[in-house]
């Protein structure tokens, strides 16, 4: 275990103990230092009077909401933690709102401690790329190809047209889309990533579309789509060769409509999304959708 992952410190604020509980072993065990609370005031004066790396914080708490907590931290610079929502009511008009006043990213009960794991990493990981400077790429360089890649980079950004980023693994593809999505004029709205690689076909299509209740075997709660999660934002598609052809043409009919079908429903919902898709590999020319390379 590294010293660096050890310094890590995060804050559990959910009033179920069972998830509060749970979440603190799964954790714990990967070397993060826990702080919990079932009390969402206790919670949000931790957060004020200590420094915390991540915060998970439940949406739903008596004595104060969730969704008031992370706007009220969001409100203060000093705090600078990430936060991702825990929920169990996964309704849309909450998980967006959740999204647009700054949360990173959301959970909805029940989860599994691979899920919860792998979006601490992902948040994690994005913790210091969050707010590149507008004026700046935030790339580091200064080759002729170093400076190329800024001025493809700037030149993008004032468009708003479908990009494809492709890449060796670590060559910084994520990097790359968060500046262009904060040097755009949507930098203000939600930079949503989804990592395609971990999904299947059929997880793919309910967590980019969203699906309603009843859905299909499990779906006892409708499911908010990253697309609706992105609404006036970007939407960072990451390894989309792992995406199957049918979604591909699911996504160029959103592309070209601004619509999402969602799951187990016969209604289509409006969004206003600008989609950047990476890959490290080099697919024959007509495997992707139609793209400004990147």
């Amino acid at each position: 275990m590294s010293n660096r992952k050890k310094r890590i410190r995060i804050l559990i604020i959910d009033d179920e103990a069972s998830i509060r509980d749970g979440c603190s072993q799964v954790l714990s065990r990967n070397g993060y230092e826990v702080v919990c609370t079932g009390d969402a005031l206790e919670g949000f004066k931790f957060a004020r009077q200590d420094r915390y790396d991540l915060i998970l914080l439940d949406l739903k708490m008596p004595g104060m909401k969730g969704i008031d907590i992370l706007k009220k931290l969001r409100k203060d610079h000093d705090i600078a933690a990430k936060i991702i929502i825990i929920t169990g009511y996964g309704t849309i008009p909450l998980s967006v709102e959740a999204i647009k006043n700054g949360a990173d990213d959301f959970l909805t009960k029940p989860f599994t401690s691979t899920e919860l794991r792998r979006a601490v990493i992902k948040v994690l990981e994005r913790k210091d790329i969050d707010r590149p400077d507008p004026q700046v790429t935030g790339l580091i360089g200064n080759s002729d190809y170093m400076r190329e890649l800024e001025e493809t980079i700037r030149r993008i950004a004032k468009t708003d047209s479908t990009i494809l980023i492709t890449g060796e693994s670590g060559t910084g593809k994520e990097l790359v889309a968060q500046t262009i999505h904060s040097m755009s004029m949507r930098f203000e709205k939600p930079f949503v990533p989804v990592d395609c690689s971990s999904l299947v076909e059929t997880l793919m299509e309910s967590a980019l579309f969203g699906h309603v209740k009843g859905a299909f075997s499990g779906a006892t709660e409708s499911r908010t789509a990253r697309f609706q999660m992105a609404d006036n934002g970007t939407l960072f598609l990451d390894e989309i060769s792992n995406i199957s052809l049918k979604v591909q043409a699911t996504l160029l009919r959103v592309i070209q409509e601004q619509e999402i079908p969602r799951v187990g429903s016969s209604k289509t919902e409006s969004v206003d999304v600008r989609l950047i898709a990476a890959t490290n590999r080099e697919e024959p020319k007509g495997r992707f959708l139609p793209t400004s390379s990147g």
